[in-house]
């Protein structure tokens, strides 16, 4: 929603406090938009059957941190930090909302901006996060780069 200022311009009314914008895949449930709006957050629901690619490139284009339950935005080779801005991967079960919210609300305690968040996995679990860096391209084709990958039993 927009609203225009006494001066003309054009505001968000949902404009994050700390400029932070969440992009929800389709596979996460509302109940994780209701949140994030109640905190303030630009959120944005992904449009439904928009291919992988496309939402990574939506992500990185409009410095969203995009949210799902999809391992496959967790691969390093697939999804490099020049394809997607940031991601949550989400690691709790969907019919555990208070303990998403929980969990959710540590991180956004901790990492407060869009930079804080910006070229990071964080895999989000029940008991908490875990963080690591989204390699870049040339990193990952590199045969000398040291690259520390996070295997999960599914």
């Amino acid at each position: 929603m927009r609203q225009t200022s006494p001066e003309g311009e054009i505001m968000s009314l949902s404009a994050s406090p700390f400029n932070l914008k969440f992009l929800l895949d389709e596979n996460v449930k509302k109940r994780a938009g209701v949140f994030l709006r109640s905190r303030g957050f630009d959120t944005l629901d992904a449009p439904k059957k928009l291919a992988n690619g496309k939402l990574a490139a939506l992500s990185k284009s409009e410095g969203r941190v995009f949210v799902t339950n999809d391992a496959d935005f967790a691969d390093f080779i697939l999804y490099s930090r020049e394809k997607l801005f940031s991601v949550i991967f989400l690691k709790i079960p969907q019919s555990k909302p208070d303990s998403f919210i929980d969990s959710f609300s540590k991180l956004l305690d901790k990492k407060k901006s869009a930079k804080d968040f910006e070229g990071q996995l964080i895999t989000l679990k029940e008991d908490g996060f875990w963080i690591s860096p989204i390699p870049s391209s040339e990193r990952i084709k590199s045969k000398n780069s040291e690259i520390f990958v996070y295997f999960t039993k599914s």
